[in-house]
């Protein structure tokens, strides 16, 4: 069950190249301090470990200040960029909606 690495990156570089936190740092800091919840293929798991792959169709919940984000991920990008560049990454999920 070999997957290419193309098709996975590291949860923490995502989550800064989405733009969710300025600094990969800081995103490594808050996925180790509050942990983050990565659906896929129905099954939900917790990640506390920066280094935590994900894939493109998985559903990622995390705590940013005092909200709760839920986000797809539509895409890994290859590199930080503009807001515009990074909100393509995700789709935001409401709750109350399917």
């Amino acid at each position: 069950m070999a997957e290419a690495e193309d098709d996975a990156l590291r949860l923490d570089v995502w989550l800064w190249r989405a733009r969710f936190y300025r600094t990969r740092s800081l995103s490594a800091a808050e996925i180790t301090k509050r942990g983050v919840r990565i659906t896929r293929h129905g099954q939900t798991r917790r990640a506390s470990k920066p280094g935590l792959t994900i894939r493109v169709g998985d559903i990622v919940t995390f705590g940013k200040s005092v909200h709760i984000r839920t986000v797809e991920v539509l895409a890994l990008g290859t590199r930080r960029g503009p807001a515009t560049e990074a909100a393509e990454l995700y789709a935001e999920i409401v709750e109350g909606t399917s």
